[in-house]
This record gives C-alpha cells, sequence and structure tokens, in this order.
C-alpha cells in the first residue's frame, strides 16, 4: 500500500512545484474530504476540494517548497514554507489516500497573521473561481 501512497503525493509534488492543477480532479476521490485552515467546517467531495486546492495552488508563491516528507501507511504529512506579502508560512498538509486517490487532505498553517492572510487571498481566489465557472 505504500507505494500506492508514494505515487500519490509523488504526483501531487509534481503538480504542486509546476502550480498547475491538470490532473488533480482525477486524483480527488468522489468522496474526498477537505480539511482547511480557513473554514471551520469539513469541505466534503471531489468538487469543492478541487475547488479548494486549485484556489490555493494560485494563492501560494513562486517560493512555495515542501521541506519535508513523512510517509506511514496510507498517510503522508508534508511539510511546506512560503511567504505571502512578506509574512512566512509554515504549514503542513496531511494526505489520506485510499485506492490510488486521495481521500483527506488536511491543511494547517501557523503563525496566526499567516491563517489571516491565506484566509483573505484564498477568498479572493474562490471568488474568482466561482465566477469563472458561472
Amino acid at each position: 500500500m505504500e507505494q500506492g501512497v508514494r505515487d500519490v503525493i509523488d504526483r501531487w509534488y509534481d503538480m504542486m512545484s509546476g502550480f498547475s492543477h491538470d490532473g488533480l480532479f482525477e486524483l480527488l476521490a468522489e468522496d474526498c474530504i477537505f480539511w482547511s485552515p480557513v473554514v471551520h467546517t469539513p469541505q466534503r467531495g471531489r468538487d469543492i476540494t478541487y475547488l479548494y486546492l486549485s484556489a490555493a495552488s494560485q494563492v501560494f508563491s513562486d517560493d512555495f517548497c515542501y521541506v519535508s516528507k513523512m510517509v506511514d501507511g496510507s498517510r503522508a504529512v508534508l511539510e511546506f514554507t512560503c511567504a505571502i506579502d512578506d509574512i512566512q508560512i509554515n504549514g503542513v498538509d496531511i494526505i489520506q489516500v485510499r485506492d490510488r486517490q486521495i481521500s483527506e487532505f488536511k491543511v494547517m498553517v501557523r503563525p496566526l497573521k499567516a491563517v489571516n492572510k491565506v484566509h483573505e487571498r484564498m477568498m479572493l481566489m474562490l471568488d474568482k473561481l466561482k465566477a469563472s465557472t458561472s
């Protein structure tokens, strides 16, 4: 099972390193759950998870990078750093994989001013993405 998880994580890495979400929809399980640091309830389903992750890939700056990775069974924890408007962001993505798809994606960000900045940028990007699909 761990090799399947590593394959999924490698695909996710490729998307984030190229700031592209091509292939992301297919990588997400239909019943995927997304846990956001700026939305206080879990977002359920592939469509909403895709929307949030697509927005996130556009919100984070060019200096976004994963600095460590831990894979254990069907779960991976990826630590990342980046900056937005000179605010240093540290965070982790906790990704659960089932049947070679992401079934749960949880994001944690610190410090508080980074959470606030991510919230501001995500809301603007989500509005933009929603408007373009209407």
